[in-house]
C-alpha cells in the first residue's frame, strides 16, 4: 500500500501493522508512513509535547506528517511495539536484548521515562557482557548502582582487558577497574578470606571506587539535569516530504512538573515531622 504526496513528489508506504484507520497522528520515517494515537506521545513526553506546540496542523494528515530522522523505521517499530503488541503483558516478556536495547535508545532520546524504566527492567533479567552494559548504561546515564555486578565481574576476571575493550569503555573507567584490583589484591594479602567475606569486600570497594552511592537516588541520574544538545535530538517535521514549513526541534524540552511535585510532597513531609 503506497500514498502519493500532494504534489506527487515522493511515494511513501503506509506502515502494515502501525497505519491504523483510527490514528490522529502521523509520522514519516525513512519513506514510511505511521499513523498512531497522539495520546501516548503527549501523556509521557515533554520532547513530543513541545514539537507538537509548535506545528499544531503538522502530522493531522499524511502530507503534513512529522518526519523523524536519525531513527529507522525498523527501530521506530520496535519502539510502537511497547503500547500496541498484542501479546505485551509486564513481567512476561521474551523479546530479545537488542528490541530492548533499541528502546532503551528511543526511550532515552525522546524522553519516555516510564517506557525507559521498562527497558531498564528488562535489560537487568538479560545475560549482558559487563563492557557492554558498562558502555550501554554510561551512554544513557542510567543509575550506576545497576551496574555493580558488571564492575564486580570484570575487575574479578583473571584475563587482561584487551586493547579492543579498552577502547570500549571511558579512560575513567579503565583507571577505576585498575584502582579496585589494586585496592582488592592488597585487602586480601596475609588474609584467608572465605568466599562470602571477599564477594562483600569486592563491593565495598567498588561501591567506594565507582562513587556508587551517590548514583543510587534517582534512576535515571543525570538525565533531567543535562541540558539539551539539538545535534543530538531526531529532526521532527512538520511535513512528509522533509519541508516543515522552518519547523525544527529546539531542545529536549524536559519536564519540571515532576520535580516541583517531588518537591512540595518534600516539604510536606519535612512539615509533618516538625510537628
Amino acid at each position: 500500500m503506497a500514498n502519493g504526496s500532494q504534489n506527487g513528489v515522493s511515494r511513501m508506504n503506509c506502515h502494515p501493522q502501525y497505519y491504523l484507520q483510527d490514528g490522529n497522528i502521523t509520522f514519516h520515517v525513512e519513506g514510511t508512513l505511521f499513523r498512531v494515537h497522539r495520546h501516548f506521545f503527549e501523556r509521557e513526553s515533554q520532547f513530543f509535547i513541545q514539537e507538537f506546540a509548535k506545528a499544531p496542523q503538522g502530522g493531522t494528515s499524511d502530507t503534513s506528517a512529522f518526519r523523524l530522522d536519525e531513527v529507522t523505521a525498523a527501530n521506530f517499530t520496535k519502539f510502537l511495539w511497547v503500547w500496541y503488541s498484542p501479546l505485551y503483558r509486564r513481567g512476561n516478556l521474551s523479546e530479545p536484548k537488542e528490541h530492548w536495547l533499541t528502546i532503551l535508545e528511543l526511550s532515552t532520546k525522546w524522553q519516555f521515562l516510564n517506557m525507559q524504566k521498562l527497558a531498564i527492567d528488562e535489560l537487568e533479567k538479560l545475560d549482558i557482557e559487563p563492557i557492554e552494559k558498562i558502555t550501554t548504561y554510561d551512554k544513557h546515564k542510567i543509575d550506576k548502582l545497576l551496574l555493580l555486578p558488571a564492575y564486580k565481574l570484570l575487575c574479578k576476571r583473571t584475563t587482561r582487558i584487551t586493547d579492543e575493550e579498552g577502547e570500549q569503555l571511558k579512560v575513567p573507567t579503565l583507571l577505576r577497574i585498575f584502582e579496585a584490583r589494586d585496592r582488592a589484591r592488597s585487602a586480601a594479602e596475609g588474609r584467608n578470606l572465605s568466599s562470602a567475606d571477599a564477594d562483600k569486600k569486592w563491593e565495598r570497594i567498588l561501591i567506594e571506587v565507582f562513587e556508587l552511592n551517590s548514583h543510587a537516588t534517582n534512576q535515571q541520574g543525570a538525565q533531567s539535569q543535562t541540558k539539551s544538545d539539538p545535534n543530538s535530538k531526531p529532526n521532527l517535521n512538520g511535513n512528509g516530504n522533509g519541508a516543515a514549513n522552518g519547523h525544527k526541534p529546539s531542545g529536549s524540552g524536559s519536564s519540571t512538573q515532576n520535580d516541583k511535585q517531588q518537591q512540595k510532597d518534600a516539604d510536606n513531609t519535612k512539615g509533618t515531622a516538625k510537628k
